[in-house]
Formats: C-alpha cells, sequence, structure tokens
C-alpha cells in the first residue's frame, strides 16, 4: 500500500514539473471541445422544435410494447438515442454497409449499428483510460510525454479493435458455412426429389442441421420465416446470399433462381451444385495440404537450421579455440 501511494506521489509529482506540458494539453482539450459545441450552438433548433421533439415518431422507443409509454424510456436508451443523432458516422449508405456485415457476423438485431459504434467509441476511451491508470502502478518512473504517447496507441487500437473482432468473427462464420454448405444441398435434394417443395425443404433442412452445422441452419431459419411472412422466392434467397457473403452461396443462389424462372428441374441444379461445391472443397484441403511443407520449411529453418548447424559446428569451433587460436598466439 504504501509503494502505491509512494507511486502515485510520484506520479502527480511529475504532473507538477511538467506544467508546460499539461497547459498544451488543456488548451489543446479546450479547442476541440469548442470545435464541437460551435456546430451545435449554430444549428440548434428553435423553440418550438423543441417543444415538439417529444411528439416526434423518432421520440418513442423502439422497444416499447405501446405508444403511450413514450416518456418511459431509460436513460441508457437516451444517451444511446444522443449519441446516435450527434454522430457523424450515422449516414445511410455507411448504415447499410455496416449493416450488411454485422448480419454477416451473426447480429440481426435492429440496434446492432447503433450498439457497434458505442462498443467502438466505448473501447476507445476506456482502453487508454485503463492503460493510463495501470501505468503510474507498474512503470512508475515514465515521463508525462511517454504517458501520452502509450495513450494515443492505445486509444487508436480501441478505435479498431471492435472492427477487428467483427472481421474475424465473419471469416469464422463464413468458414462454417462453406464447410457444410454441401452437405445441406445433398439433404435438400434428397428433400426435394422426395416430393417436398423447396420452401419445405428450407425448413427441413434448417431443423435438421441444428446439431452439426448451427450457423448454416440459422441462415435456412431465416429464409423460411422470410418465406412464411410473404417475401417472394428470389428476395429471399439474395438476402440469405447477402447475409453470408460467399461467392460460392452467390452461385447458388443465382443458378436457383434461374432453374426457378426457367422451369428447369431444381433437383438436378442442386445435384449439379452439391457436386461442384464438394470438389471445391476437396480442392481446398488438398491445397492446404500441399502448402503444409513449404509452412514446415519455413518454421525448420527459422528453429532447426540454426541448432542443426551449431551442433555440426560447435566441436571444429572448440578445437580451433583450445589448439589453433594458441598455436597461432605462440
Amino acid at each position: 500500500m504504501d509503494t502505491l501511494i509512494q507511486n502515485l506521489g510520484d506520479f502527480f509529482s511529475s504532473f507538477a514539473v511538467n506544467r508546460g506540458s499539461i497547459a498544451l494539453s488543456l488548451l489543446f482539450a479546450a479547442v476541440f471541445l469548442g470545435a464541437l459545441a460551435v456546430p451545435r450552438l449554430v444549428t440548434s433548433r428553435s423553440p418550438v422544435q423543441r417543444r415538439l421533439a417529444p411528439f416526434e415518431p423518432s421520440a418513442v422507443d423502439e422497444d416499447s410494447p405501446s405508444l403511450r409509454v413514450r416518456g418511459a424510456q431509460s436513460l441508457w436508451n437516451r444517451i444511446l438515442a444522443s449519441l446516435e443523432k450527434k454522430a457523424s458516422v450515422t449516414k445511410d449508405e455507411k448504415q447499410t454497409s455496416l449493416r450488411l456485415r454485422l448480419m454477416q457476423g451473426g447480429f440481426f438485431a435492429p440496434r446492432a449499428v447503433r450498439n457497434f459504434y458505442v462498443a467502438r467509441l466505448l473501447s476507445a476511451f476506456g482502453l487508454p483510460l485503463a492503460v493510463i491508470v495501470l501505468i503510474p502502478i507498474l512503470f512508475p518512473g515514465w515521463q508525462v510525454e511517454l504517458y501520452m504517447v502509450v495513450g494515443f496507441g492505445f486509444a487508436v487500437i480501441g478505435l479498431y479493435l471492435p472492427s477487428a473482432w467483427l472481421a474475424r468473427r465473419i471469416r469464422g462464420r463464413q468458414l462454417a458455412v462453406q464447410e457444410g454448405f454441401p452437405d445441406a444441398l445433398d439433404m435438400l435434394m434428397v428433400c426435394v426429389e422426395a416430393g417436398l417443395g423447396l420452401d419445405a425443404a428450407f425448413s427441413r433442412v434448417g431443423a435438421q442441421m441444428a446439431v452439426p452445422h448451427p450457423i448454416l441452419a440459422e441462415h435456412f431459419g431465416l429464409i423460411s420465416l422470410e418465406l412464411r411472412a410473404g417475401k417472394n422466392r428470389e428476395a429471399a434467397l439474395r438476402n440469405m446470399s447477402d447475409r453470408i457473403g460467399l461467392p460460392e452461396v452467390t452461385s447458388f443462389v443465382i443458378l436457383l433462381v434461374q432453374s426457378d424462372q426457367l422451369g428447369t428441374s431444381i433437383a438436378q441444379t442442386l445435384r449439379v451444385q452439391a457436386e461442384d461445391m464438394r470438389a471445391k472443397r476437396m480442392l481446398r484441403a488438398e491445397e492446404k495440404a500441399y502448402m503444409l511443407p513449404v509452412k514446415l520449411s519455413v518454421v525448420l529453418v527459422i528453429f532447426m537450421l540454426p541448432s542443426m548447424v551449431m551442433v555440426v559446428m560447435l566441436p571444429a569451433i572448440i578445437r580451433i579455440v583450445r589448439v589453433i587460436i594458441p598455436t597461432l598466439t605462440g
């Protein structure tokens, strides 16, 4: 405890020594807050608009079961709504692309875009704050300028960390769909040849694949729900292609839509597509197998080759040091 108090005292005493850098930091914060406040003051609404704001449709909570609970919003929803209104990143095209990426990552909630921006904001501010709090305890001898540099670096990391995590989640889900899609096509072919319609086949296959391939079953379940809601088959299939984001699924959807429009056999189309995707899966496995010796050679060169060279050359080096060097030096 005494060490912690001493470290904190040294940290605050370093702040007292570096008054110039603190003054510059405060000046920068004041200018930044002023730049944020000027557009707010210029574009502020009139008193009439402020009085009519509670009666606007956007003021109603999305999760409220009735329109009579307009003013019963929670504090968290109000904060999120204010951040969503004031954020400059909520343009329609950016929201559409981000919503598509979130759906590819498995987030289908209406508020997924807003929650993503809030998580990004919290990580951008919370991560450097936690680092700045922990640094005086772990490294008490650092200067204030180094604190600022490290905090800024972690702020940048926190800003891009949710996007990197989302990209990795999308890749994982796409890989899972890629591995299970040929099996799903086989089951669809069996169901269609047994007499089921394509809509019922999607529902049946989605229920059967919930255990081995839950992500693919989730997408098939969404297709079934859209078809039950009255959406046509082509739109539901194209939505599934957008939600998955794989070229194989896109080609399958295009082929299935064309077969439906031209009146060809859907079972034959499913059989051909399943064979094609199974061949592609085998080619991917063979490609990974062929890449294995190259990757192992890199590991051997980095780790094994220096050890082998040392084992081979060490006796000669010892003999040189013991015999040849004393002989040359007299």
